[in-house]
């Protein structure tokens, strides 16, 4: 028997994943990727003789004091990064009520943010966890590289059903040995994992981008409805008609998202919201925007 990762019909879904992840990237916002994320930092260049309208602050003061001359200090952006991508394939990222589950929605904004990692010229990794490490891609470029990373990306089938955001945290610190931006793509829906993502922090700039979907959110009326947690397969019956219990659900669903939220301004995690029922580039846009208008300020 073959391997499945190599199957035609796979490889036809990476191709079309890659053809409507690219129209995304080259159409609205891959100048905004490279505006938003220009480089880790600045490296000294050269020092030159100072020139009207060069800035002041640039003053190398003792080569100045040495030479009699003003003399400045030019520094160059470093250009390349490297991004990882940690993608949540636990049980719960099979849900979807909106025309497709939330795993598809990780995969597909991965998908674009690797393909402007590619076109920047930056190395991209990736991590798919579960309640454990399930793979690690180490970050490297190339177009081969890159579709491996596609192909993991939609066929990946994982062993583990739970989430463990903390562990996924701790695995990343060991392997990243330069300071790297770190997408960290899951529902959130578990616990514990605060401190290790405000640890990861402190060496790497961490971005969440958060799934959901509308039934996660609300309940239809419905009637009696049998609901199993996909993780843990523990089941309960809910009376959609009840109003009280509507209200409950929502209720529960608004602290989650407020704990969630909290935790990650506190470990100083960027965060992106993204839903099963709405177009994620926006969403992408604007937190690159944003991200922009910082860095000029």
């Amino acid at each position: 028997m073959g391997d499945p990762m190599l199957t035609d019909e796979l490889m036809r879904e990476v191709r079309r994943l890659q053809v409507r992840t690219r129209r995304r990237v080259e159409g609205l916002f891959a100048g905004r990727y490279h505006s938003a994320f220009k480089g880790r930092g600045i490296e000294f260049s050269e020092v030159r003789e100072y020139e009207p309208g060069d800035d002041v602050r640039a003053i190398d003061w003792n080569v100045t004091a040495r030479t009699g001359r003003p003399f400045i200090k030019r520094f160059v952006e470093e250009r390349e990064l490297t991004v990882v991508l940690a993608v949540d394939i636990s049980a719960s990222e099979a849900f979807g009520s909106a025309g497709r589950p939330k795993r598809r929605l990780a995969a597909e904004a991965a998908a674009v943010i690797a393909l402007s990692a590619a076109r920047n010229n930056d190395r991209v990794g990736l991590l798919l966890f579960s309640d454990h490490a399930e793979l690690y891609v180490p970050p490297r470029k190339g177009r081969t590289h890159l579709l491996r990373v596609l192909r993991e990306l939609l066929s990946f089938e994982p062993r583990g059903r739970g989430t463990d955001l903390a562990g996924a945290a701790d695995v990343l610190g060991g392997v990243l040995t330069r300071r790297a931006l770190v997408f960290v793509v899951s529902d959130f829906l578990a616990s514990g994992w605060e401190t290790r993502m405000r640890v990861l922090r402190r060496r790497h700039e961490v971005i969440a981008l958060t799934l959901s979907d509308p039934r996660e959110r609300s309940l239809p009326k419905a009637g009696l409805v049998e609901v199993t947690d996909p993780e843990t397969g523990a089941r309960a019956v809910v009376d959609c008609a009840s109003r009280a219990a509507r209200a409950g659900f929502e209720r529960a669903w608004q602290e989650s998202e407020a704990a969630v939220r909290t935790a990650l301004d506190r470990a100083r995690v960027g965060r992106i919201a993204l839903s099963t029922d709405e177009p994620f580039v926006p969403a992408l846009i604007a937190y690159f925007t944003a991200r922009e208008r910082r860095r000029h300020a």
